[in-house]
């Protein structure tokens, strides 16, 4: 039986209500997100999964609620609906790493420099920030493509290197918005495991968002967002 629900959260939130004009996506949403879980957060298409997503990043403020992120080595927790835009960026930017549905990387840049973008924003050498990104992008399988621009690769290679841009700065949350949503089946399962396996060995805490049972599977634990509202979720063997 896993024990991560014993542990203390890294996200919580608290009464979120989140409204778009007169569509109201969020209904006082509480969710606890514990540290070291991977979290999937299921629902149909509008059920408000990603407006939650993107409050639990600070991406967006909720209309009312909190936020609460608690960093490592930290006991006090950050409510980061209170922080002002630049101070949520730069968590964004240290903190939290993040997967998009179609891989958003910069068509310009090639996978390294893709991957090495984060590290350099955060003031790492390029030297450093070439080499951690080398490392990573062998981790994943995409050894020798570093070089390559996004429109070089297919559709999984472009999303492991997405994967590797959201983890080579060691983020200590993981959001993952449809992450697989674009893929084959092979290329989903693939992208997942390399994913997971990596997440799982540094203790990274992970949000997927999504509407795909073989998805979820992959979580510790499964919540269902239905009309801005949690339902009852549940808890899988690890």
């Amino acid at each position: 039986m896993s024990t991560i629900g014993a542990a203390s959260p890294v996200l919580s939130a608290r009464g979120l209500h989140h409204s778009f004009g007169q569509t109201r996506a969020l209904r006082g949403i509480d969710l606890d997100v514990h540290r070291g879980e991977v979290l999937a957060v299921m629902g149909p298409s509008g059920s408000g999964k990603s407006t939650l997503l993107h409050c639990l990043a600070g991406v967006l403020v909720p209309n009312s609620g909190t936020v609460t992120y608690t960093p490592p080595k930290r006991q006090t927790p950050l409510e980061i609906n209170a922080l002002a835009e630049p101070k949520r960026a730069k968590l964004r930017l240290t903190d939290f790493g993040f997967v998009f549905q179609f891989g958003q990387l910069l068509p310009e840049l090639t996978a390294m420099d893709n991957v090495s973008l984060p590290l350099l924003l955060g003031g790492t050498k390029r030297s450093e920030a070439a080499r951690r990104s080398t490392d990573l992008l062998d981790r994943l399988g995409l050894n020798g493509l570093g070089a390559k621009l996004p429109g070089e690769l297919s559709g999984g290679q472009a999303q492991r290197v997405a994967v590797a841009r959201a983890l080579v700065s060691s983020p200590a949350v993981l959001f993952a918005d449809e992450p697989t949503g674009s893929l084959d089946s092979l290329a989903a399962e693939n992208v997942l495991t390399l994913m997971l396996e990596l997440v799982r060995e540094a203790g990274t805490t992970v949000v997927i968002i999504t509407h795909d049972a073989r998805t979820a599977a992959y979580a510790d634990r499964e919540v269902i967002v239905r009309d801005g509202a949690i339902g009852a979720g549940y808890r899988v063997s690890p």
